[in-house]
C-alpha cells in the first residue's frame, strides 16, 4: 500500500447524492455537526436542487451559504473522476448501488480517495471487491460499504463486545436486532433489487471466496442460524439473511482479536411467536414477488425513491442490538440503541463516518475495508459522543 498525496485537494469530503431523502439527512448533520474548518461540498445531478438544499443548511448554520456545488452523474463517468480527485472523502448515497454504484467506486479506487455509502446489496459489494479491491489497495483507498444502520452498529457492537471478551479463546456472539422504524423508496428500490438477483448474489459470492485470502491459522464463520427462542433477550431470533454477518465476518477475519475460532449469528428478535411466523411468511412473499418483474415494478411504485417517513414518524422510531456472547468461560450481554434507524441515525452514522475517514488518526488500511476495520474504536468514540448508546447489560 502507497497512499497518494491527497493533501492539496480543493474538499476534505464531498457529499454525493445530496439532495435524496437519505442525502438531505446527512447533509443537515453535517451543517450542525461538521467542524468549522472542513472544507465540504455539496454534489448531485441537479444544481437547481443543491441550490434549494444550500439554501435549507443555510438557516441551519449561516455558514453553509458558501457550500460548494459540484454537478456529476452516475452516467457521467468523467464527472464522477473529476469529483474523485478534488476530494479526500466522498460519501455517497446514490441507489440502488448495484444500478448506479460502481462508476464512483471506480473513480475513487483509482483517484485515491476514501468512498463510503450506504448499500446493504451483498452481491454489489462483492462486485466492488473483485474488480476495485486491487486498485484501491495501490491507490491508498479505503472503500467503506454499508456506512448506515447496515451495518455500523452489528459491525462495531460486535468488535466492541469482542473487546470485553477473553483474548486468544474461542467466541461465540448472536446479534438480536429490535426496531419500529419506517422505511424509504429508496430501501425499498434497493432490497427489491437485491432480492430478485438471489443467482447473481450467490455466484458474485462464490467468486470473492475464490480468490479472497482466508486468515492465517485462525476459523471465522457468520452461518444463518436456524429460529430459536432467546432466554437471555426474552425474544425468539428469526435468522436476518442480510449484509450485517457478512460485514461482521469480515471485520472478524482482519483482526486476529476475534480469535482463533470466531462465529456470528444475526437475527430480528420479536416477542411473540405469532409475529416471528408472519414475519417469516412475509418475507418469502416479498422475495417471491421481486422474482417477477410485473411484481417487482408494482412494489417499487408503492414507494418512490426520495420519499421516506416524515419527521414525526422518524422522531418516534428507535433500534436496540443486543449481544449475546460467550467466550473463555464468560458470559456477557451487550447493546447499541439509537433512535430512528434507517435515516437520523443512518445520517448520523454516515455522516461521522466521513468525518473519522477525514479527521481522525486512524491505522494505515486500503482496499475494501469494514467501519471495524478501517475506523473502530475512533467511530465508536464518535458515534457514542453523538448519541448512540454503546454498553453492558449483563457480564458474568
Amino acid at each position: 500500500m502507497r497512499r497518494q498525496d491527497i493533501s492539496g485537494r480543493a474538499h476534505d469530503l464531498v457529499l454525493y447524492g445530496a439532495t435524496g431523502f437519505a442525502g438531505a439527512l446527512t447533509a443537515a448533520y453535517l451543517a450542525r455537526h461538521a467542524p468549522d474548518d472542513c472544507r465540504w461540498a455539496l454534489a448531485g445531478r441537479s444544481t437547481a436542487k443543491l441550490e434549494r438544499l444550500r439554501d435549507r443548511l443555510a438557516s441551519v448554520n449561516p455558514a453553509c451559504a458558501g457550500l460548494p456545488l459540484l454537478r456529476a452523474d452516475s452516467a457521467d463517468p468523467g464527472s464522477l473522476h473529476a469529483l474523485a480527485a478534488d476530494t479526500r472523502v466522498l460519501a455517497t448515497t446514490v441507489g440502488p448501488y448495484l444500478l448506479h454504484g460502481e462508476p464512483l467506486v471506480a473513480a475513487c479506487a483509482g483517484a485515491g480517495t476514501d468512498y463510503l455509502d450506504l448499500t446493504g446489496e451483498p452481491e454489489f459489494i462483492d462486485r466492488m471487491y473483485l474488480r476495485h479491491d486491487a486498485t484501491a489497495r495501490a491507490s491508498g483507498a479505503r472503500l467503506v460499504h454499508a456506512c448506515g444502520f447496515d451495518s455500523v452498529p452489528h459491525d462495531l457492537g460486535v468488535r466492541y463486545t469482542v473487546g470485553l471478551l477473553p483474548e486468544g479463546v474461542p467466541l461465540r456472539i448472536d446479534g438480536f436486532v429490535r426496531t419500529n422504524a419506517a422505511f424509504s423508496g429508496g430501501t425499498l428500490a434497493s432490497a427489491l433489487t437485491a432480492v430478485s438477483r438471489p443467482a447473481a448474489m450467490a455466484r458474485a459470492a462464490r467468486e470473492r471466496r475464490q480468490v479472497e485470502p482466508r486468515p492465517a491459522g485462525r476459523t471465522v464463520r457468520a452461518p444463518v442460524g436456524p429460529p430459536l427462542r432467546s432466554a437471555e433477550t426474552g425474544t425468539w431470533g428469526i435468522p436476518l439473511p442480510t449484509v450485517d454477518p457478512q460485514i461482521v465476518a469480515r471485520s472478524a477475519a482482519a483482526l486476529d482479536r476475534y480469535g482463533p475460532d470466531f462465529r456470528y449469528r444475526h437475527y430480528a428478535a420479536v416477542r411473540r411467536l405469532p409475529t416471528a411466523v408472519g414475519g417469516v411468511l412475509g418475507a418469502g412473499a416479498l422475495c417471491a414477488l421481486a422474482q417477477m418483474p410485473p411484481a417487482r415494478r408494482w412494489l417499487s411504485g408503492r414507494l418512490e425513491p426520495g420519499a421516506g417517513p416524515g419527521e414525526e414518524r422518524r422522531a418516534r422510531s428507535w433500534f436496540r442490538v443486543r449481544f449475546v456472547a460467550s467466550g473463555g468461560g464468560e458470559q456477557l450481554i451487550t447493546e447499541v440503541a439509537g433512535g430512528d434507524p434507517g435515516y437520523d441515525e443512518t445520517a448520523k452514522i454516515l455522516a461521522e463516518s466521513a468525518l473519522s475517514l477525514a479527521f481522525d488518526d486512524l491505522p494505515e488500511t486500503a482496499g475494501q475495508v469494514t467501519t471495524a476495520v478501517a475506523m473502530g474504536e475512533a467511530l465508536t468514540r464518535r458515534l457514542q459522543g453523538a448519541g448512540i448508546g454503546f454498553r453492558v447489560i449483563i457480564r458474568g
